[in-house]
């Protein structure tokens, strides 16, 4: 019963105070004091008659008249003992301070002239007052369009400061300097660690260190060393940068303080700059803290390479500022600053420097093993089948990230339920593949028995040259259901190399060209289908003959450079040129012969394939043994999926 309480008040709302509340709360006061001191609450309104009546029994103490129009009728004290008036005190209102009657008399003149006579003919003893009053919403009303003016002045420069109450320090517009940054410290843990980050173990390793120099920093201080300045997480979207980044704040221990690349940036001159010294001023009253600034390439631009269109100037500043507090004088606090960004090519080269960013922190796509160990982390929380092979899913999804991974535990999850399955089995996972790298299926895409035989023969010249060749990966599944803009796709089981030599890129190439080949040999015909498998291997030739330099004609030359610069130059004479053509065209026609030689040589069981596929429409691994038998090569593993891409001028025609 009590952790049942607890659970209840940590998931109530925290309370959060609004500033408007005060103005609404001295409205409302403002609105009960007008109220419950009016005189329409205690005083009761008479006619002529029964005014004079009650003024002749000199019951009155005074009239006050208001405004010229209105008289208040005061009584006496010993009026009140009268039986005529207790329905006057019987009211919760009654206050003897207060008028008893109203009366509108009309023309003021003809009221005093009648008050005097009345009072010399029955020798009355009230007193006469005249006042001037307002009431307090008249008032507010009067100064109404001048608030509404104020009200919207206040509404629209809160917007240009960057958000509304609860904007933060940047939500006010006499602190739109000051800096965005979330801070997470003891009061506000993450509850996110490094058990929660799986593959990884490299940057994981280095990250470690990092927080153990904020955890125990004479460690290192004792020996001379100095605490490095800060850590750039480099990798491809999806990898788990900013993933790795909660894990420090959630292992550091220490204040962290967290924020976009993009919150720097403001349509005031200056606030970035400003920004990045107040974010440095907080972390160094915390220290030893750790700032983290993900998406740090929206700041960190190279400068000066964008003279043609006009420069930034204002990012150029606040970039100049995070350099300067980063190492400039007076940078001795233990304040340690974490980025991510997925272009580091772009990063200004000062803010890459040794004594800013010491160490650059490669996070790459996981490997098979790093992959099932992130599957382990996604499943937790899913009800899964009895027959899921994790390890087999991680062969099968080679080059995804880890956010890809979540997605595919995510996707299978939906495809089970909308099967009103109890649990996820392993083949809920493998649609969750086909829909995430395929696309959707096309059950109502129609194609005519002539595409779909075109389309069945150049999947099975695939499937069929790649099993026959070593270095080609083997075949694991065939489709010729359509999926996305795909007729035809073929899962392959390629071993994840570091490097490849080149009988293997000239295997895969003949593999990649099986599809046309096959065409060419059953239907003496060939179709726009194989656009995909053409760009493919024309991709893969260039960068034999122009990166690699695996071609022997060419020679061991590469025209390949790294930083990116020869985007307007050709490194290279139209003599080499002319020659690099050559080369490019006679490897791929080689392959190409190569493929057609290897499919005559196979047609009967390259037939059989085929018109198993257009029975099946889906053949797996086990189908082409029945036919090849055994692959007498060693397989080394994991999966990989290619889906050929049919052009619009293709008219559907496969693949």
């Amino acid at each position: 019963m009590n952790d049942s309480k607890k659970n209840n008040k940590t998931n109530m709302p925290k309370f959060k105070f609004n500033f408007y509340w005060v103005y609404g709360a001295i409205f409302l006061l403002l609105i009960g004091f007008q109220f419950f001191n009016s005189s329409n609450l205690t005083s009761k309104e008479i006619t002529k008659n029964k005014f004079f009546e009650v003024l002749n029994t000199n019951d009155v103490s005074k009239i006050v008249i208001v405004n010229k129009g209105v008289a208040q009728v005061y009584l006496n004290d010993d009026a009140y003992k009268k039986d005529s008036y207790k329905d006057l005190t019987k009211s919760a209102f009654f206050n003897k301070n207060s008028p008893a009657y109203e009366y509108n008399f009309g023309d003021l003149q003809n009221f005093e002239k009648q008050l005097a006579e009345a009072k010399l003919a029955s020798d009355l003893t009230f007193d006469i007052k005249n006042i001037e009053q307002t009431s307090l919403l008249d008032q507010f009303f009067a100064f109404l369009p001048f608030i509404l003016l104020i009200a919207i002045w206040l509404f629209f420069m809160r917007r240009m400061s960057g958000g509304g109450a609860g904007a933060g320090g940047g939500g006010q517009i006499f602190n739109i300097g000051k800096s965005k940054a979330k801070l997470f410290d003891n009061d506000t843990k993450v509850k996110t660690t490094f058990k929660d980050v799986a593959g990884l173990e490299g940057a994981k390793e280095e990250v470690q260190e990092i927080v153990d120099f904020l955890k125990s920093p004479e460690k290192y201080t004792s020996l001379g060393g100095k605490i490095p300045k800060g850590a750039l997480l480099v990798g491809s979207p999806g990898t788990g940068k900013t993933l790795l980044a909660k894990a420090v704040a959630g292992e550091a221990g220490v204040p962290f303080f967290s924020l976009s690349g993009s919150d720097f940036v403001e349509m005031f001159v200056g606030v970035g700059a400003s920004r990045v010294r107040d974010l440095f001023k907080q972390a160094a009253q915390k220290s030893p803290s750790i700032i983290f600034i993900d998406e740090i390439d929206a700041i960190g631009r190279a400068r000066g390479k964008n003279s043609m269109t006009g420069g930034n100037d204002e990012r150029e500043n606040t970039l100049n500022q995070l350099l300067t507090e980063m190492d400039g004088f007076g940078t001795d606090t233990n304040v340690i600053v974490l980025a991510a960004t997925n272009r580091a090519d772009v990063l200004d080269k000062a803010l890459m420097r040794a004594g800013r960013f010491d160490r650059q922190i490669f996070v790459d796509l996981p490997d098979i093993n790093e992959r099932q160990a992130i599957f382990e982390v996604h499943i937790k929380s899913l009800k899964l089948g009895d027959d899921v092979n994790i390890e087999f899913l991680a062969q099968q999804t080679p080059g995804f990230s880890g956010a890809d991974i979540a997605n595919m535990c995510n996707e299978a999850a939906l495809i089970a339920a909308r099967k009103n399955k109890k649990s996820i089995e392993h083949q809920d996972f493998l649609d969750a593949v086909d829909r995430i790298v395929g696309g959707l299926e096309k059950k109502n895409k129609v194609i005519t028995p002539k595409e779909k035989k075109t389309i069945a023969y150049h999947e099975a010249g695939h499937a069929t040259v790649s099993w026959m060749l070593e270095h080609a990966a083997p075949l694991v599944k065939v489709t010729i259901v359509p999926r996305g803009q795909s007729l035809g796709a073929a899962w392959y089981l390629p071993a994840e190399r570091m490097i490849v030599q080149t009988e293997q890129m000239l295997d895969e190439m003949c593999a990649t060209l099986g599809g046309r080949a096959a065409e060419k040999i059953i239907f003496n015909k060939i179709s726009t289908g194989a656009l995909s498998d053409l760009e493919k291997v024309t991709k893969q030739a260039r960068a034999m003959v122009t990166v690699y330099g695996l071609n022997e004609e060419v020679g061991n030359i590469t025209y390949y450079d790294s930083s990116g610069n020869d985007a307007f130059v050709k490194p290279y004479s139209e003599e080499t040129a002319s020659k690099i053509d050559k080369e490019i065209s006679k490897m791929i026609e080689a392959q190409y012969i190569r493929a057609i030689e290897l499919l005559e040589n196979n047609k009967e069981k390259l037939t059989t394939l085929a018109e198993l596929l257009l029975e099946k429409e889906v053949i797996f691994k086990d189908d082409l043994e029945k036919i090849f038998g055994k692959r007498p090569f060693i397989e080394e593993a994991p999966v990989k999926k290619e889906i050929k891409i049919a052009t619009e001028d293709s008219e559907k025609k496969e693949d």
